[in-house]
C-alpha cells in the first residue's frame, strides 16, 4: 500500500494512516485485513481514492519485491551453477546470486550453507591481546577457550541485566527477559537465546519457562513420561530445542536419527498429508514400546505444537559460548573489553556516544586521544582507564596516524607542538589533520592550552617545513655532523599563552572531530532537572531490533514519549523533515511532518537544545528507532516557565562590590516568579538569606550563565515546583 501511494504521489500522511489500520499480524492479507478492520472496510467502501488505492496494493500483492541477498549464504553445485539456477549480478556488478530463492535452491538439489561472519569474534581476539600484552612477565595467558563456565561475576553481572556490548544479550527486551529469568547456569544462556524469539515469546513458552524454573507452577513439572525426563529437565519440562524433538522421537517411538531429522522437517514445514504420516509412525512406534495410544497421541500433538517455535540448540549453545565469553570479558577485564568494542564500532559514531555512556555506568574513565599515548585504535590505560583512538579522529587518516606512531615509537614522545611539527612529515601529516589532533584534545600534552595551541600551530608548521626542506637537501650543522633525526636544537620564540576557549568552542571541536561531545555536553546544565521533564533518557530508548511479542502495543501506533537533546542534524526530505537528537546517552532520529515542522520551525535549528514530545516506534526500513515528534518545546524557556528558586552560594568576599555586581545581573531579569535565596559563608558567620520580593527574577539561561560566571562554576541551583511557605525565623538552609 505505501509503495502504491508512493507511485500515485499521494502524501505521506494521508497513506501511512490507512496502511495503520491493517492488522499487525505476520502474514496477513489486505483480503483478511478488510475483513478483520471494519473502519478499512468503511473507508474502502466509502472513498473512491482508498478503493483504488487497495485494489492495485492487491494485484501486487504475493509478487517479487525486489532481488534481497542472505548476509551469509553460500550455494554449492557438483558442477557448474547454470546447470542448476539461473543467475543474477547486483546493481553494484558485485555479488553474484540464484535467481532462485532458498525453497527453490534446495528443491533443485542444490546444498546450501549459511557462514557467519561474526564480528565479536574479532572483539574477544583484540580484547584478549589487551589484556596478555599487560600481564605481567611469567603470568599464565588468557585463553578464553578454557574459562570456568561457573564463574560467580559473570553470572552476576548477567542478573544485574548490565549486559550492553555483550553478544545477543544487549537488547532491551533481552534484559528485561534476563532480569525475569535471572540464568545461573551455561544452559540457561543457552536456553536464553533459544527463547527470545517471536515464537516462544507469544506462544507461553517463555513464561512456562520462567514459572518452571523458579518453582510457581501449580504443581511438579510433568515430563509427560518416564523416559522422557532425561530429555526435557534441562529445559524444565518445555520442549524449547529441535534436538529434543528428535530425541523424544528416538527415545519413545524407535526413530532413527535421520528418521527424527524428517519428523523435524516435517513439523517445522507443517505439511498436512507430511504430518499424518508421521503421526501414524510415531504413534505405532511408541505402542509398540509400551506406550498407551491415548498419551502417544498426546505427545506427537505437543510436539507438533513446540516444534514450529524450536529453536537449534547447537546454534543457540554456540552463541550463548560467545555470550558467556564477552560477559566474563566485561566483569573480570571491563577496560580491554570495552576498548575492544569502541575499536570494532569507532566508524559508527552514535555506537560510540552509547558505548561511553556504558562506561562512564560502569565507572570506567574514557580520556580524550593524545598523540604521546593513543594508538590508532582503542587501547586500555589500565584496569580502570580507556584512551580514545586516534583513527576514530575525523580528518586524520590511517596513514597520518601510522607516520606518528612510527615517530613516537622510534624517537620517544613529542615535548612540545613545534617538536611534534618538526619530527612529522607534514605532507603525511598536514595542516587539516594538525587542526583535527589539537580540537579534539590530543595536543593537550604539548602546551598551555587548545587556544594556545592553535595560535602557535603556523609557526610550528614553519618550523618544520624549514626543517624539512633543510633534512632534504642534506644540509649539515656547523660542525659538519650529518643527522638523520628531524630534529633541531635551536630555541623557539613563543608568545605568551592565551585564554583558553570557552566551553562552547571547545566541545563544538570536540563534536566536530569526534562526531560526539568527550569532555562535556551543552546539555550539562540541565543535567540536575531533567528527571523532571523527559520520561526517558535516548540511550534507554535506542536498542537492537526489538523482537515482536515481548513489548507488546510499541510497534502499531507508538509508545507516548519525551526526550530532551541537541540538534545534531537536520534534513529535509520532500514535505517531511528528520532530526538527530544527542544528549550525551545516545541519538535518535525525530520525524516531523509539515504541519508540525512550520509550527515549530524557528526552534529547530543546529545546535538548538529542544524538549520533543513524540511516538516512539522502530522503523524497519531504516532499521532504527524512530520518534514521530508532536510538539517541540525550547528546553531553556521550559526550565525559565518551571524554574520557582534560585539557590546560589556565595564564599567571603568584597562584599559592597559583590552587592553590586550582582544588582546589576539581576535587574535585567526581575518580574519573574523565582524568589532568590543566598548561602553566604563569609570569614565569621554564615547562613541562607532570601531576597525580598522585588528581587524575584526570571531563571533564563543568560541569568545562570551570568550568575556562575560572578560565583563560579556549579554555584547556582534552580529549584523546581512550589516553594514552601515560611514559618516565622525558621528557613531551611538550601531554601527548600
Amino acid at each position: 500500500m505505501r509503495d502504491v501511494g508512493r507511485v500515485l504521489g499521494m502524501s505521506y500522511g494521508y497513506v501511512d494512516r490507512i496502511a495503520k489500520l491493517v492488522p499487525f499480524e505476520l502474514g496477513i492479507t489486505l483480503e483478511a485485513a478488510l475483513e478483520k478492520e471494519p473502519e478499512l472496510q468503511r473507508l474502502y467502501q466509502a472513498e473512491e481514492e482508498v478503493r483504488n488505492l487497495i485494489d492495485l496494493a492487491r494485484s501486487l500483492e504475493g509478487l517479487t519485491r525486489n532481488a534481497g541477498m542472505h548476509a551469509g549464504g553460500v550455494v554449492i553445485a557438483p558442477s557448474v551453477l547454470t546447470d542448476f539456477t539461473p543467475l543474477y549480478r547486483d546493481a553494484s556488478g558485485g555479488a553474484v546470486l540464484t535467481q532462485f530463492d532458498k525453497d527453490d535452491v534446495e528443491a533443485a538439489g542444490l546444498v546450501k550453507f549459511d557462514f557467519l561472519g561474526l564480528r565479536t569474534l574479532t572483539i574477544i581476539e583484540r580484547a584478549v591481546a589487551l589484556i596478555n600484552r599487560e600481564r605481567a612477565p611469567g603470568t599464565p595467558a588468557l585463553n578464553v577457550s578454557a574459562l570456568p563456565m561457573d564463574d560467580a561475576r559473570t553470572y552476576a553481572l548477567l542478573k544485574s541485566c548490565r549486559t550492553t556490548a555483550v553478544f545477543q544479550l544487549e537488547s532491551r527486551g533481552m534484559k528485561d527477559l534476563i532480569r525475569r529469568l535471572q540464568p545461573d547456569r551455561f544452559e540457561e544462556i543457552v536456553a536464553l537465546v533459544a527463547l527470545f524469539r517471536p515464537g516462544p515469546l507469544q506462544s507461553g513458552m517463555v513464561d512456562d519457562f520462567i514459572n518452571r524454573k523458579h518453582g510457581r507452577g501449580d504443581g511438579p513439572i510433568d515430563y509427560l513420561h518416564p523416559r522422557l525426563e532425561p530429555i526435557l529437565k534441562p529445559t524444565y519440562g518445555v520442549i524449547l530445542y529441535q534436538e529434543q524433538v528428535m530425541q523424544i522421537a528416538q527415545v519413545l517411538a524407535g526413530y532413527t536419527l535421520g528418521g527424527a531429522d524428517l519428523l523435524r522437517r516435517a513439523m517445522g514445514k507443517k505439511k498436512a498429508e507430511e504430518m499424518a504420516q508421521q503421526r501414524s509412525v510415531f504413534v505405532r512406534g511408541a505402542t509398540e514400546r509400551g506406550v498407551r495410544e491415548q498419551l502417544a497421541a498426546h505427545i506427537f500433538d505437543l510436539m507438533e505444537k513446540f516444534a514450529g517455535y524450536g529453536f537449534n540448540k547447537s546454534h543457540s549453545a554456540a552463541y550463548a559460548l560467545l555470550s558467556y565469553q564477552t560477559a566474563y570479558l566485561k566483569a573480570h577485564h571491563p577496560a580491554p573489553f570495552m576498548a575492544a568494542v569502541l575499536s570494532a564500532d569507532m566508524d559508527h559514531t552514535d555506537k560510540v556516544v552509547t558505548l561511553i555512556k556504558e562506561c562512564t555506568d560502569m565507572d570506567l574513565e574514557v580520556h580524550p586521544p593524545d598523540v604521546n599515548s593513543s594508538r590508532y585504535q582503542f587501547v586500555a590505560s589500565d584496569a580502570r582507564r580507556v584512551r580514545y583512538g586516534l583513527g576514530a579522529v575525523r580528518g586524520v587518516g590511517e596513514g597520518a596516524v601510522e607516520a606518528l606512531i612510527a615517530e613516537r615509537e622510534a624517537r620517544g614522545p613529542f615535548v612540545s607542538l613545534e617538536d611534534l611539527c618538526r619530527r612529522l612529515d607534514l605532507q603525511k601529516v598536514n595542516r587539516r589533520a594538525l587542526e583535527a589532533l589539537l580540537r579534539c584534545g590530543s595536543l593537550d600534552g604539548l602546551g598551555e592550552n587548545r587556544a594556545t595551541l592553535m595560535q602557535r600551530l603556523s609557526a610550528a608548521m614553519q618550523l618544520g617545513d624549514q626543517n624539512t626542506r633543510a633534512h632534504e637537501a642534506g644540509q649539515n650543522d656547523l660542525f659538519g655532523l650529518a643527522s638523520d633525526e628531524r630534529t633541531s636544537a635551536s630555541p623557539v620564540r613563543r608568545g605568551a599563552a592565551l585564554p583558553e576557549w570557552s566551553a562552547a568552542v571547545r566541545l563544538a571541536g570536540e563534536r566536530e572531530t569526534l562526531g560526539l561531545y568527550l569532555t562535556g555536553h551543552p546539555l550539562a546544565r540541565f543535567e540536575s532537572a531533567l528527571a523532571r521533564f523527559v520520561s526517558h533518557r535516548i540511550g534507554d530508548l535506542v536498542s537492537e531490533r526489538p523482537v515482536v511479542g515481548l513489548e507488546p502495543g510499541r510497534f502499531g501506533a507508538g509508545k507516548p514519549v519525551t526526550v530532551a537533546g541537541l540538534v545534531d542534524e537536520v534534513k529535509k526530505r520532500g514535505s517531511r523533515v528528520f532530526v538527530t537528537l544527542d544528549d550525551r546517552t545516545g541519538r535518535i532520529e525525530a520525524l516531523l511532518f509539515e504541519e508540525t515542522w512550520h509550527k515549530h520551525r524557528e526552534l529547530i535549528t543546529k545546535d538548538a537544545l529542544l524538549l520533543v514530545e513524540g511516538l516512539l516506534r522502530f522503523d524497519d526500513f531504516s532499521d532504527a528507532w524512530r520518534l514521530s515528534v508532536r510538539r517541540v518545546s525550547e528546553l531553556d524557556k521550559v526550565r525559565e516557565q518551571e524554574a520557582r528558586r534560585l539557590v546560589i552560594n556565595a564564599s567571603y568576599g568584597d562584599a559592597a562590590a559583590l552587592c553590586g555586581r550582582l544588582a546589576a545581573i539581576l535587574t535585567p531579569w526581575l518580574g519573574g516568579p523565582c524568589p532568590i535565596t543566598i548561602e553566604y559563608r563569609g570569614a565569621d558567620a554564615s547562613g541562607a538569606l532570601t531576597l525580598g520580593a522585588e528581587w524575584t527574577v526570571r531563571a533564563g539561561a543568560k541569568l545562570l550563565e551570568d550568575l556562575e560566571g560572578l560565583f563560579g562554576a556549579g554555584s547556582v541551583q534552580v529549584i523546581y515546583g512550589a516553594p514552601p511557605a515560611l514559618t516565622g525565623a525558621a528557613f531551611s538552609a538550601d531554601g527548600r
